[in-house]
Formats: structure tokens, C-alpha cells, sequence
């Protein structure tokens, strides 16, 4: 596999990644020797986590087993499974991997995912947890019209998770391929079938304990790797960034910004894009669900704010790792072509085996699967939620529908989900990883934020401003995606982007957040009126989670 630079020429300002590499995946023919120790790691975590499963599909019997886990997941084990949601194939493998093509501006994914977390933590997570049952929606359609805001909320839903489920079947595709010898195809294929089962068999308690398995696994891995990248450079950082400027081809702008980034534009878009998408994805609101009340919610939150912020310290020393002992051995570069076997997502796996050898390789390989498995089972679950919960249950059957048919739909939904993203996953092979979960972040951004957050926050949302400015943020995420340079010209091959930047959570969620606003104070209809009066009533249970499962103040 290789790496090769693409240049997108535009008019007017510049698009992010445009000035520099933009980062994909071609064919060169070149592969590595299968990993012995990879491959049983590997083995021995599948064994581990469908022992998992079948364990939990014994417990897993109602509706609040398989969405919520019982609402059993104490805070410090949802902290830890929130984290492990979170760090993601984008984390360990696309954020390394950017800041090994790119250096400093790699930074800009790792800060934008921890400026999320107050916001989360202060503004989301108690009433969330007070308001919701299942997922965000149901916090939103407390004094909406629960219908159309059930529908919008959903294909938010199921847009964010569809482009997150695509990097993390990529990223694990390429993992498995390079490392296991067998065709890209059947890697995604293995994930698929894999996820599948987890899902459908053990719910969110076997997905959370999977989730948690895994966070551990790449803290752990994470921290000997980056001791290890210290310790031969005597533990000093000065050494790193030193010997990072003199092989790296960049010199020493790689220690400035703008080596991905090149115009403020892009670069406000992508903080936006990071920091309030966070507070918009599905699979981490709907972890909020499984703590017993707010108060573990808002412990949860904490804790995985510590994971991630310490997590990213790591990864940010592997990217800087990955110049000093990677770049500069041609043992990992495809000689025919000279660019990095398996492409920049590989740079931390290589970096494994130049730091500690064969054994650590697979170790971190093995891991690195087990992320990529963990974070498309949170994903799953949440769409097929989306489309059993929100939309059978409480749109079709109007919050009627008999207990055995929700899970079985949510079984339904789960395969056909995973079918979706094998597909998907196999179509979209040539991108990097760290970016196409930056497009399911500007949906999530620009649809299921601003309407959960005004929803709790602003007495003068009605039903007509939430549907119709969700929606044109929806639409206007999708059309800006599809006539940028990633669709446009990444994949459809046209010489010039109509829409010249590649991230559009700026756009899109101004689009969103002006939107609402502005239907809602021109709504004048009873429905308007009616959910103005609900609103205090909603304050008092989103702050003594009365009325809530699990209230801290019944």
C-alpha cells in the first residue's frame, strides 16, 4: 500500500488539507509479512469479547438491557466506556498519522476533542440524563411534537453514524489487510460479521464491557509505546521535536501551523466541527442512559475527560514518535514507490515495531482492532436505536409496540446496518481515516446539537423551528459534503470543488442555528404556544430528574 499527494486546485480561499497532502490509500502491491503474534492477539480478544456476548445475552432480556444495560454502568466504568467510544481507528491511527505527514496542525483534531468535554459535562450530561430514556430524542420530544422531531433527530442519527461506521471499517480494513495478508475485503468483511454479533446478541452490556476491555488495552498500549519513544530519546521532549524537524521533508514548519491547515477559515470549521459535534454524536449521548441517575452521568463525564485528555498527550507524542524512528527507515517504505507501507494510518503501528519489535507490533496491532471492533459496536447500536426507538416505536406504534418486537427490530436494524457499513466501508477505501470522522461530526454539529441544546437551554424553540432548521442544516451538511473536494473531487474524480473547503460545520451549523431561531420566533401557531408553557416543567425535571428513571431527587 502507499501513500500518495493530492493537490486540489481552488479559487479564492483554500480548503483544509488542500495546501498540504491530502492523505489517501492506492494500491502499490506492497504488504508486510504476516504478524504471528498480531494474529493471535487478535484471536484471543475475538474469543474474549463473544465470551462477553454470550454472557450478556444471558442478561439481556427487556428493552432497558439491550439499549441501556439496566442502567447498571456505574460512572467510572461508563467514564471508561465513553472514552473507549471515543477513541477511536480516528485517534490512534488518523490523528497519529496526520501528524506524521503534518506535525503541529495535528494538534488541532487532538484540542478540538478536548475543548468538547466541558460542554458536555456542564451544559449535556445530567439533564440529558434526566430528560432522555434511550436516546437524545427523547429529551427533545419531551415538549416538541414528538413525531416529526423523532424523524429529523434520526436521520441526523443515522447520517453521523453511517460516515463514522465508514472510517472505522476503513481504518480496520487496512489493519487487518496489512497485518493478516488477506484481501481488504475480507477485512472489512470480519469486522462486519464481528460487530454484528456483538451487537446483536449481547446489546449494550456486552457493547460496554467491550467498550471498556478496550479503553484499558489502548491506554495501557498507548503509555508503554510513548515511554518507550521517550526513553530513547532520554525522556526528552526537546529531543523529539529536534530530531522531528531534521527528518521530517518539512524541516521545521512542521512545527508551525499551517501544514494542513491553511487558511482560518478551514480552521475555525474544523474546530466547530470537533467541539460541538462531540456534543452532538449519538453513540456517546446514548451512554448517558446507562448510569443508574445524573449524578453518575455527570461523574462519567469526568472521568472520560481524564482518559481522552491524558489518551491524546500520548498520541501526540507517537505522531512525533512516528518521524524520528519510522520516516527515516526504509524498511517501512514501499521501495517501488518510496511512500510508507499501508499508508499514514500506519505510521503508530509501524512506529510499534521500530520502538520495541516484533511482540509489541502485535500487540498494538491486536489493539488497535480491538478499538476499531469496540467503536463500531457503540455506533451500530445507537442507529439501530434510532430506527427501532425513535422511529418504529414511538412515530409508527406511537409508543405502543409489544417489548419483543423492539428488540427484535433492533436485532433487524443492527444487520442491516452492518451490511451498510461493510459496503460502505469497501466503497470509500481511499480516505483517511481522522477525516471522515470529522464530516460525522459536522452533521452531528449542525443537526442533533443545536436542537438538543436549544431544546433544554431556550423557552421559544417550537416544533416548526427545530424540523425545519435541522433539517436545512442536514441538507446543507450533506449538499456542502458532496460538492467539496472529498466528494466532488476525491471520489468523483472532477478537476475543481464547486464548494471549495472540505469541512462544512461552520456553514452548515450557522445555517442550523439561524434557522431555528429565526422559524421559531416566527411561529405563532398553538403548537408554539403549548410548548413555551411546557418549558418550566421540563426545567424542573432536567434539574431534580423527577419524573426520570433513577431520579436524584425523588
Amino acid at each position: 500500500m502507499s501513500v500518495f499527494w493530492h493537490r486540489t486546485a481552488k479559487t479564492g480561499a483554500f480548503g483544509c488539507l488542500a495546501a498540504a497532502p491530502n492523505i489517501v490509500f492506492a494500491s502499490s502491491g506492497a504488504s508486510a509479512p504476516i504478524n504471528t503474534v498480531a494474529v493471535s492477539m487478535f484471536l484471543i480478544f475475538v474469543v474474549v469479547t463473544l465470551g462477553i456476548t454470550y454472557w450478556a445475552a444471558q442478561r439481556t432480556k427487556t428493552t432497558q438491557d439491550f439499549y441501556a444495560a439496566g442502567r447498571s454502568v456505574t460512572g467510572f466504568q461508563n467514564g471508561l466506556a465513553i472514552a473507549g467510544d471515543f477513541m477511536s481507528a480516528a485517534s490512534l491511527l488518523g490523528v497519529s498519522g496526520l501528524i506524521f505527514v503534518g506535525g503541529f496542525d495535528g494538534l488541532i483534531y487532538v484540542i478540538g476533542g478536548i475543548a468538547s468535554w466541558p460542554i458536555v459535562m456542564f451544559l449535556l450530561a445530567e439533564r440529558l440524563r434526566n430528560l432522555g430514556k434511550y436516546t437524545f430524542t427523547d429529551a427533545v420530544a419531551i415538549r416538541l411534537d414528538a413525531n416529526p422531531v423523532r424523524l429529523l433527530s434520526a436521520c441526523g442519527t443515522l447520517v453521523a453514524v453511517v460516515l463514522y461506521l465508514i472510517a472505522q471499517m476503513v481504518g480496520a480494513g487496512k489493519l487487518v489487510e496489512l497485518l493478516f495478508g488477506i484481501p481488504y475485503e475480507g477485512a472489512v468483511l470480519t469486522v462486519g460479521v464481528l460487530m454484528i454479533v456483538y451487537v446483536t446478541f449481547g446489546g449494550m452490556i456486552a457493547t460496554t464491557w467491550v467498550q471498556i476491555i478496550k479503553a484499558t488495552l489502548l491506554l495501557f498500549g498507548a503509555t508503554v509505546l510513548a515511554f518507550l519513544v521517550l526513553a530513547h530519546l532520554d525522556f526528552s521532549i526537546e529531543s523529539l521535536f529536534r530530531k522531528a524537524t531534521e527528518l521530517h521533508g518539512n524541516g521545521l514548519a512542521i512545527l508551525a501551523p499551517g501544514g494542513l491547515v491553511s487558511d482560518p477559515i478551514s480552521l475555525i470549521s474544523l474546530g466547530t466541527a470537533l467541539v460541538f459535534g462531540t456534543a452532538g454524536l449519538p453513540h456517546i449521548l446514548m451512554r448517558f442512559f446507562t448510569v443508574p441517575d445524573a449524578r453518575e452521568a455527570r461523574r462519567s463525564v469526568l472521568y472520560a475527560t481524564g482518559f481522552i485528555g491524558y489518551f491524546y498527550i500520548l498520541v501526540f507524542i507517537l505522531g512525533f514518535g512516528a518521524i524520528v524512528f519510522v520516516a527515516g527507515d526504509p524498511n517501512f517504505f514501499d521501495s517501488a514507490t518510496g511512500k510508507l507501507i499501508g499508508g499514514s494510518n500506519m505510521a503508530a503501528i509501524h512506529l510499534a515495531k521500530a520502538a520495541a519489535g516484533d511482540i509489541f507490533l502485535g500487540f498494538i496491532s491486536a489493539v488497535a482492532f480491538a478499538t476499531i471492533l469496540a467503536v463500531v459496536s457503540g455506533l451500530t447500536l445507537s442507529g439501530a436505536s434510532a430506527i427501532s426507538h425513535d422511529i418504529y416505536v414511538n412515530v409508527i406504534c406511537r409508543g405502543e409496540a409489544p417489548e419483543s418486537d423492539i428488540v427484535r427490530l433492533s436485532r433487524i436494524s443492527t444487520v442491516a446496518l452492518g451490511v451498510l457499513a461493510m459496503a460502505l466501508g469497501i466503497a470509500f477505501e481511499a480516505q483517511n481515516v481522522a477525516f471522515m470522522v470529522v464530516l460525522a461530526f459536522s452533521v452531528a454539529a449542525s443537526v442533533n446539537f443545536p436542537i438538543l441544546f436549544l431544546s433544554m437551554y431556550w423557552r421559544g424553540l417550537t416544533t416548526f423551528g427545530a424540523v425545519a432548521g435541522g433539517t436545512i442544516g442536514l441538507v446543507t451538511t450533506i449538499v456542502i459534503i458532496v460538492l467539496g473536494p472529498t466528494i466532488w473531487v476525491d471520489t468523483l474524480g472532477y478537476a475543481e470543488a464547486i464548494f471549495p473547503y472540505r469541512y462544512p460545520a461552520l456553514f452548515s451549523m450557522t445555517a442550523s442555528i439561524v434557522s431555528i431561531i429565526g422559524l421559531s420566533l416566527l411561529d405563532r401557531s398553538p403548537a408554539a404556544t403549548s410548548a413555551a408553557l411546557a418549558f418550566d416543567a421540563q426545567i424542573v425535571r432536567s434539574h431534580t430528574g423527577i419524573g426520570a428513571e433513577g431520579a436524584v431527587a425523588e
